[in-house]
């Protein structure tokens, strides 16, 4: 493969949709190996804003501006970095002869719960929980009663988990009900989903390069309120366990063709696997590969965009805590103390503009044993602080 350099005639360009802190080492990565970078977000200096040749700020739901933007800069690759995005953009795009990565169907399908869990479900056969779709407080209040408590509720479309919860108990629809009008997207429909008695949840990072299909070492994750705040690699399953994900995760992403990494969610019981969810870019939870591989999932996704070979070593094991802000400050500082740089942990922090109590500012990573890389991850983050 021939590379060139950024700036000029024959650079080629890739266009990150969406700049926080997953497309920001992208950004990185496309930068080792000389592509020229336009980030392109909602909001000024966005994290991957600090690392590209050029960015954009724009309504990112607004289909005229980005297709005015992709037209001026005519990218090489267009890679989606999140969900509130416009797909009828991504479709123009794609008719106009652009490259969308891994391809606008697969974006359009994946940043919908509804239309992912149909296409998993009932098109490609997936085993999941038993789930129903809504629109009224009323019908959300039925269908929990014959989902059965507790249940999951989600909005069909959000990111990062906003607007999810479970319901223990019919006392808890109404404040669901409201929770779910919070999430970053359409809160008209939701998704009610029995809730799965599984073991653990992992998250099988998948590469296609259009070659070959490659998959990261299972990772484990905790969530509060829908958003990541632990991850390890690897998670401890049964072999039989560990083939089905893989097999799963092979069958969804076929499904949803095209090149890139993909964040597959499973949940898993004993050696039975159900499938959640899927994101067609890096996912939160695999931050931990920044430390446990010689190719994190940032350079394994650009090299499967670039249609690269996808081997890679797994050094070890290891873990990763999420810092969030405790503060609203439109000029925030994280205190972070100096145990967290030592020959086994670092710390990176993302460089956001503007903080808000939740928002996500910074990763501990520790390489180790899981468990005491996961015992020492809880321990350092609590040594990182935000002031106003």
């Amino acid at each position: 493969m021939r590379f060139s350099a950024p700036l000029k005639s024959n650079s080629k360009k890739i266009m990150l949709l969406g700049s926080g802190e997953l497309g920001r080492e992208v950004a990185i990565e496309a930068q080792r190996l000389g592509l020229e970078v336009i980030a392109v977000d909602r909001y000024q200096n966005a994290p991957a804003h600090h690392v590209a040749h050029r960015s954009y700020v724009v309504n990112m739901q607004d289909k005229d501006a980005l297709l005015e933007i992709i037209e001026c800069e005519k990218p090489d690759f267009i890679l989606p970095e999140i969900e509130a995005i416009s797909i009828d953009a991504l479709f123009a795009a794609e008719d106009k002869g652009y490259n969308v990565i891994p391809n606008a169907s697969a974006v359009s399908k994946t940043m919908n719960r509804k239309n992912i869990r149909t296409f998993a479900a009932e098109v490609l056969g997936l085993k999941t929980g038993p789930y129903e779709f809504v629109t009224t407080k009323e019908g959300l209040r039925e269908s929990a009663i014959r989902m059965g408590f507790p249940c999951v509720i989600k909005p069909v479309m959000s990111s990062s988990g906003h607007g999810q919860s479970v319901a223990k108990s019919i006392d808890d629809i109404d404040a669901s009900w409201e929770m779910a009008k919070e999430a970053r997207g359409d809160a008209s429909e939701l998704i009610v989903e029995a809730f799965i008695d599984f073991d653990y949840e992992i998250t099988m990072l998948t590469a296609r390069n259009g070659k070959e299909t490659v998959f990261c070492e299972p990772i484990g994750h905790e969530q509060r309120d829908g958003d990541y705040v632990f991850s390890w690699q690897p998670m401890q399953m049964s072999e039989i366990a560990k083939q089905r994900s893989q097999e799963m995760a092979k069958t969804i992403t076929d499904g949803l063709g095209g090149r890139g990494i993909f964040g597959v969610e499973l949940f898993v019981k004993g050696d039975e696997v159900y499938f959640s969810e899927v994101s067609p870019r890096p996912h939160d939870t695999g931050m931990v590969t920044l430390i446990t591989q010689s190719q994190s999932e940032f350079a394994l996704h650009l090299r499967a965009v670039l249609g690269l070979p996808l081997g890679f070593t797994f050094y070890g094991e290891g873990a990763s805590a999420a810092f969030k802000s405790e503060v609203h400050s439109y000029a925030p500082v994280v205190d972070v103390d100096e145990t967290l740089f030592s020959d086994n942990s670092f710390v990176r922090i993302f460089g956001k503009p503007e903080a808000h109590k939740g928002r996500r500012l910074a990763v501990a990573l520790v390489f180790d044993k899981v468990e005491k890389a996961l015992e020492k991850a809880r321990d350092l983050i609590t040594k990182v602080k935000d002031t106003k």
